[in-house]
């Protein structure tokens, strides 16, 4: 008996596949044995070949089924264990399994209801692997089964209720049926219990366990979000557990939680989780508080509030993309430009050391600052909670060389700095002392090391010299378009094309070539496997040629949409030519600067399931048959998209190759990219099949969508 035992074990490590299948036969007759060990030992020996050969399943199913009768714990756990991965390999035994059912309900339910036995028990639960293992089994037979689903409700129910949640054990048992409930077609009922099991999960004292659970209601938030809303607050304390890792996950569960009815509460407790928070954590939580406050604001004035809030306690963990969105904010609200100019005002002079903070204060201060001192004099009354002494056009000077001054200040700062104080020039009182102050500050930085400070304290200067046309330049902006949010660009309009879900027929684009998008370990290398090119040959038709992807280049940084506003460098670009200011910047047409280029037009692609899909096109300098196009991907939901795979397919008179995406993960506020380049007969329409696969919310999405050009982007 053991002799045999041993060679089973021996042949299920290490046999090869042709061993495998010459021997076979021998260990499905000793799956048949009356010595219970044996049966047990061929049952794992089979699991093992079924993994290395799985053409060879058919060999065992018989063997199986009559496993799943067996009286003997041991050799039962090993049969569910069989089982359970031939229905992984093959969906016809997933289907002949599916009879099993009620057999595996009647075993759980004998385990559940037993009394005690001495041989199983484990803290007081009879054998609890067992029932983990039968649950684990149910739970892949069950999904997508309504019938099966059915059948096992009940004693999932009875499993829920009657098992001792005191210890790891029960926890454990509790745990699997949770998933089992969540993953099957059972009743709304039950799955309230279920996420109520995970409720009860948060407040045991392992981290292990709170960890679990809250991993869980975070992939089954999407599913039912009013029964996981029932544990908010004990979702919320999690915010200031000690383990780093259950923030973590607490704070991403805390973004899908909120709605239009609780923001309030949300963001309160999120902003007060801000104040305390590692850095590590700072970047995304302003992202995701400011566009929870961007889609669910009960009015303007609280989402002015909150996004200053967000910028005092994190300025220097801030977006451009939120910094842009709250400017489009602030010029978009007249009725509220006073109110948030002295708000604006009176943080400064409390703290210069974050930077989005005095960017803001800057730019809003040098657009809207006189409507300062009209509150004071009968005009608009600011409504705060806060006192703010009277305020002179002196004060507001003096509060930007304050910034200047202080050892906080960037070359962007500098620029805003100076470009408010010309704007000011034009609004403030034309007292002399005033205007004679921005001269001032404004002659210490015509000799500055830096070209661009310099060109523009000289050009600034001499433009308040012209005082006929000195108030037409540094006249109000208009407010920007709001056609951007703090998730990315939006296209002004649809591209060409329709989306459409199918995912069984691919039209053949009479011979397309096909490219793919590498993972990072390949675009490493430089090479596709030629794995990759039979499946894209089989997904596409299999007439055209998988191109090689060359090396990944690095991801590019999102556009810089706040300095298209302010006129300002972005500090996180090595090099970028000098920008033309909405303020004023390149005034006197000083032929040593270079213009800022046209940006390309966004096309968007596909926006589907929380993820959208724009295309740049934009000709490649000096040729006239290649394109370059850049595909920007933004989750525009509350959760992450993961596993992102972007396919593409041009007709057979055209050449595409691509670079890697920048990261397969897409996280809320971040937009990741990947280059695309495209060779085309000089005025020919670039037309495009697309098929991209992700996960969102837990769930696998996959889609394909035909998309063209238009014609002007080749001519």
């Amino acid at each position: 008996m053991y002799i045999v035992g041993l060679a089973l074990c021996t042949f299920a490590n290490i046999s090869s596949e042709e061993m495998s299948r010459d021997l076979v036969n021998e260990v499905e007759k000793l799956i048949g044995s009356s010595n219970t060990y044996i049966r047990k030992k061929a049952a794992l020996c089979a699991t093992r070949i079924i993994k290395k050969v799985p053409e060879l399943l058919d060999h065992f199913i018989t063997k199986a089924t009559s496993l799943l009768s067996d009286r003997n714990h041991g050799v039962l756990l090993c049969g569910v264990t069989l089982v359970t991965e031939m229905c992984a390999l093959d969906p016809e035994a997933l289907q002949t399994f599916r009879k099993a059912v009620p057999l595996l309900v009647r075993h759980l339910k004998a385990l559940v209801t037993t009394g005690y036995s001495p041989e199983h028990d484990v803290s007081g639960i009879t054998d609890p692997f067992l029932q983990v293992k039968i649950l684990r089994l149910l739970r892949v037979l069950g999904k997508g089964d309504s019938h099966a689903s059915e059948t096992m409700n009940d004693i999932l129910a009875q499993v829920a209720t009657n098992t001792e949640a005191a210890k790891n054990v029960g926890n454990s048992i509790l745990y699997e049926a949770v998933l089992t409930i969540l993953e099957i077609e059972a009743e709304s009922g039950l799955r309230v219990m279920a996420i109520n099991i995970l409720g009860k999960f948060l407040g045991n004292r392992d981290n292990n366990i709170r960890y679990v659970a809250l991993n869980t209601l975070n992939k089954v938030v999407g599913i039912d979000t009013n029964a996981v809303q029932r544990h908010r607050t004990i979702i919320l304390d999690c915010l200031r557990d000690g383990d780093i890792s259950i923030r973590r996950r607490a704070l991403e569960l805390s973004y899908a939680l909120v709605n239009e009815q609780n923001v309030r509460v949300m963001i309160r407790e999120l902003l007060a989780f801000l104040e305390v928070a590692d850095n590590e954590f700072k970047l995304g939580m302003t992202t995701q508080i400011c566009l929870a406050a961007e889609r669910f604001a009960p009015n303007k004035r609280w989402h002015i509030d909150t996004m200053l809030r967000v910028l005092k306690l994190a300025g220097n963990y801030v977006r451009e993309e939120v910094l842009s969105a709250f400017v489009r904010l602030v010029c978009h609200t007249p009725e509220l430009q006073a109110y948030t100019t002295q708000k604006l005002y009176l943080a400064l002079r409390q703290d210069v050391s974050q930077e989005s903070l005095t960017l803001a204060g800057l730019w809003v201060i040098g657009e809207f600052g006189e409507m300062m001192l009209k509150s004071h004099g009968g005009g608009v009354a600011m409504e705060s909670e806060e006192a703010i002494p009277e305020v002179h056009d002196t004060d507001i000077i003096e509060l930007i060389d304050l910034v200047l001054l202080s050892p906080y200040p960037n070359q962007t700062i500098r620029q805003f700095s100076l470009t408010a104080l010309a704007k000011l020039s034009s609004r403030l009182s034309p007292s002399s002392y005033a205007q004679s102050t921005i001269t001032q500050i404004l002659a210490r930085f015509t000799s500055s090391a830096e070209l661009e400070i310099q060109q523009r304290a000289v050009e600034f200067s001499q433009l308040l010299t012209m005082h006929e046309i000195k108030t037409g330049v540094l006249e109000r902006m208009p407010p920007p378009e709001l056609k951007a949010s703090v998730m990315g660009t939006v296209s002004e309009k649809r591209a060409v094309g329709s989306t459409r879900v199918d995912k069984d027929s691919l039209v053949d684009l009479m011979g397309d070539e096909i490219t793919t998008s590498p993972t990072r370990g390949e675009a490493a290398g430089g090479v596709t496997t030629q794995t990759t090119q039979d499946l894209l040959a089989d997904i596409f038709g299999g007439a055209g040629d998988v191109t090689s992807p060359v090396a990944s280049q690095p991801p590019k940084s999102s556009v810089n949409d706040i300095l298209g506003l302010f006129g300002g460098e972005s500090t996180s670009t090595a090099q970028a030519p000098p920008s033309s200011s909405m303020f004023g910047g390149e005034l006197l047409g000083s032929g040593t600067a270079e213009q800022l280029p046209v940006l390309p037009r966004s096309y968007i692609a596909y926006d589907q399931n929380g993820l959208q899909i724009s295309l740049v096109p934009q000709k490649a300098p000096n040729t006239n048959n290649i394109l370059d196009v850049t595909a920007q991907f933004v989750a525009n939901g509350l959760g992450p998209i993961q596993n992102v795979v972007f396919q593409a397919a041009v007709p057979k008179t055209q050449k595409l190759k691509m670079l890697a995406i920048s990261n397969s993960d897409i996280s809320p506020g971040i937009t990741e990219t990947q280059q695309l380049k495209i060779m085309f007969t000089p005025g020919a329409t670039i037309r495009l099949r697309l098929r991209i696969s992700y996960t969102s919310n837990g769930e696998a999405k996959q889609d394909q969508t035909d998309f063209s050009f238009p014609a002007s982007v080749t001519a």
